[in-house]
C-alpha cells in the first residue's frame, strides 16, 4: 500500500490575521496601537496644515477615524479571505498553480505575482475605504474646509492603510 504525501499548504495563517485573533492582549495592543497611530497622523497632518484648532478637530473626530479605520481594514481582510476561499475552491478542483497562490498569500505574497497583486489590491481597497469614510467625517467637521478634509483623509488613507498585509512571514 502506497502512502500518499500529506500537504499542509493552508495550515499556516498570514501574519496580519494576528490583528483579528481574539485574545485580550492582541486585541488591546491592536486597539490602542491603531488609536495612537490614527491620532498621531491626524495631529501631524493638522500641524503641517498649520491648522489653529488641532485639539478641537482631534477631539471631535478621533473615535470616528479610529472606527472607520478598523472597518476599512476589515473590508481589506475580507478581500484577502475571498482570495483564499477562491483558492481553496479551485484547489479542490485540481488547479495546480492555486496551491502556490494560496501558500504565497499566507506566507509571502512576493513569491507569487498573482498573490502579490491580490494582496496589494486588498491594501488598496482598504486605503480607498479609509479615504472615503474619513473624508465624510472631516467634511462634517466645521473647523475644516474642503481642502483640509481632503488632505487629512488622503494622509490617513496612505499612512494607515493595512501595509502589514504585505509583510512576509517567511522569506524563503
Amino acid at each position: 500500500m502506497e502512502k500518499k504525501p500529506v500537504r499542509l499548504y493552508n495550515v499556516i495563517f498570514p501574519f496580519w490575521l494576528i490583528l483579528f485573533w481574539p485574545t485580550p492582549p492582541v486585541i488591546l495592543l491592536t486597539l490602542f496601537g491603531n488609536l495612537a497611530i490614527d491620532c498621531l497622523v491626524v495631529f501631524l497632518a493638522l500641524l503641517v496644515l498649520k491648522h489653529p484648532a488641532r485639539g478641537s478637530v482631534l477631539k471631535r473626530c478621533w473615535w470616528k477615524v479610529w472606527l472607520f479605520g478598523f472597518l476599512s481594514d476589515l473590508i481589506g481582510a475580507l478581500w484577502l479571505a475571498l482570495g483564499m476561499l477562491g483558492a481553496w475552491a479551485l484547489e479542490a478542483g485540481g488547479a495546480g498553480w492555486v496551491s502556490d497562490f494560496a501558500m504565497a498569500m499566507t506566507v509571502n505574497p512576493f513569491r507569487h505575482p498573482p498573490a502579490l497583486a491580490w494582496t496589494a489590491i486588498g491594501v488598496a481597497i482598504a486605503g480607498v475605504c479609509i479615504y472615503f469614510l474619513d473624508r465624510r467625517v472631516f467634511r462634517r467637521t466645521p473647523e475644516l474646509d474642503g481642502r483640509q478634509s481632503h488632505v487629512l483623509a488622503l494622509t490617513l488613507a496612505v499612512v494607515t492603510a493595512p501595509w502589514l498585509f504585505l509583510v512576509p512571514m517567511y522569506l524563503g
